[in-house]
């Protein structure tokens, strides 16, 4: 048996739900404002997962236009059914609850298909008699708590009222139902208590798929609430039996950097062994509980090849870590026009302004990591600037970027902290500039170097301010590659690479 460390897939990563088809198991997570959107993970062991590619990878699976900071892409569910995979979720900012199928889990994936029942987190249950059952969590006409109806899985027509069915324990917010039907009882497994140091998992059955469900007597199933542990707020989980015969969940968790307990990483994902009561219950992880190790699954490990620290650009698509913010706008980034260069092409959006920005980013994954870029930019006296981000969300982000005042070509920190904001300079020459970042729990570090001196440190910001606690919402930190002008010359922000080296704490 394998000893394994949580989280399985580290950064912003929430909402898991997972799959198995044979000997393989895939996996699924929210994405909010970010596109491409719904990263798919392929794994053999459970333990070891890979990155296969995004299920919602155009404008008309996912418009992001209105989509504010944590909204867009909530809580999706990944089945397998019959030939075809299917992944439905709620667009909070256009359109509501849809789903998408592919016969392949790399996609592509077809148009999204509606369904007309109101709330969030949708999931469904394909049963063995064809009836494919829809749930959501809603506040609707029969108070707060899981809906559900049937639907036509070719058009998303709904073939009964929407009804609710369980209401949870009375913790906050029951969301994110999951059904399932195991020895001929169907499990209905809900999240409850937000998803914040409250957060916990609980269970109820029923003969019947409309209940009425009685709860499990030993709830919550999973939670870390007031524990004293390196791991919080576990929860929105997802069950899957393996080859034999044994249950795991994968589930949402997060990492406080320090105390008083803040996160800047994000919700991650976390796998957990399941057992089951000699009453028919089952229980996630030790006693309900995740731990920072554990042991994996019986199934030969299966690592894939480690992931490149240096990104060269050169490949004609872009590494599946990078991500937008909300849809690209068109002609602000390019792999063709200087091959072995990533462009971008500033406009009139900035970090500040909550649209979509010339920016390209990915997932902060670990506390202690170094990340760099080369840029080649030369501002105009225009007000353009080009350079790294370390964003929470558009009111939230330091900012390491070369610009122009008063003639000069100059590197700024910026530091936005809701209405507070810092800014400071130095001279710099023209010429290519190293720009780096440091991060370890408490600290990001800004520097930047030019030609064959050292690195100069310009200053540095806490990580804690750029938290959850303090930033609110529902993602965590992406370092990213900017530009931004105003003027329209949209002057070229040439990245010759990026670094991303996680360092061992």
């Amino acid at each position: 048996m394998m000893k394994y460390t949580n989280p399985v897939i580290p950064g912003f990563y929430p909402d898991p739900s997972i799959c198995r088809v044979d000997e393989d198991y895939y996996l699924v997570t929210s994405t909010f404002e970010y596109f491409p959107g719904v990263p798919i993970f392929h794994s053999k062991d459970l333990v070891n997962w890979r990155q296969i590619g995004h299920v919602l990878t155009t404008t008309e699976q996912l418009p992001l236009a209105n989509a504010g900071s944590s909204g867009g892409i909530y809580a999706p569910t990944l089945r397998y059914h019959d030939g075809w995979f299917y992944m439905t979720t709620t667009n909070v900012s256009g359109g509501g609850n849809f789903y998408v199928r592919s016969a392949q889990p790399e996609g592509p994936w077809s148009a999204p298909i509606f369904v007309d029942q109101d709330g969030i987190d949708p999931s469904f249950l394909f049963d063995g008699d064809g009836s494919v059952y829809f749930q959501t969590a809603c506040n609707g006409n029969e108070g707060e708590g899981i809906y559900q109806c049937e639907i036509d899985i070719t058009t998303g027509a709904r073939l009964t009222n929407s009804r609710l069915i369980w209401t949870g324990t009375g913790g906050a917010a029951p969301e994110a139902p999951h059904l399932y039907k195991i020895n001929d009882l169907y499990y209905l497994m809900i999240a409850e208590g937000g998803t914040e140091y409250g957060h916990m998992e609980t269970i109820a059955r029923s003969a019947n798929p409309y209940g009425p469900f009685d709860p499990c007597p030993h709830n919550p199933i999973l939670s870390n609430r007031s524990m004293k542990s390196s791991i919080h707020a576990t929860g929105h989980a997802d069950l899957v039996q393996i080859q034999d015969g044994s249950w795991w969940a994968v589930c949402l968790g997060l990492r406080p950097a320090g105390y008083p307990m803040r996160h800047h990483l994000g919700r991650e994902t976390f796998l957990a062994p399941v057992t089951w009561t000699d009453d028919g219950w089952p229980m996630i992880g030790v006693n309900g509980h995740i731990e920072p190790e554990m042991t994996g699954p019986s199934l030969p490990e299966h690592p894939w090849s480690p992931q490149a620290i240096r990104d060269h650009f050169d490949e004609p698509t872009l590494n599946m870590n990078w991500i937008f913010l909300r849809n690209p706008a068109p002609d602000s980034w390019t792999l063709s026009e200087n091959p072995g260069q990533l462009i971008l092409r500033g406009h009139p959006v900035s970090l500040d302004d909550g649209g979509n920005p010339a920016f390209l980013g990915r997932r902060l994954g670990h506390f202690l990591c170094n990340m760099a870029t080369e840029l080649h930019y030369e501002p105009s006296a225009s007000g353009g600037e080009a350079g790294l981000t370390v964003f929470m969300n558009n009111k939230y982000h330091y900012d390491l970027a070369v610009t122009q005042i008063d003639g000069q070509k100059k590197i700024i920190l910026r530091r936005t902290v809701g209405s507070l904001r810092t800014v400071q300079m130095l001279d710099c020459e023209k010429g290519p500039v190293v720009l780096q970042i440091k991060a370890d729990r408490n600290h990001f570090t800004f520097l930047y170097q030019q030609g064959t001196s050292d690195a100069i440190e310009v200053g540095s910001g806490e990580t804690h301010l750029l938290s959850t606690e303090v930033a609110s919402g529902f993602t965590g930190v992406i370092v990213a590659m900017y530009a931004y002008d105003p003027s329209g010359e949209r002057n070229p922000a040439g990245f010759d690479w990026f670094d991303y080296e996680p360092l061992e704490e």
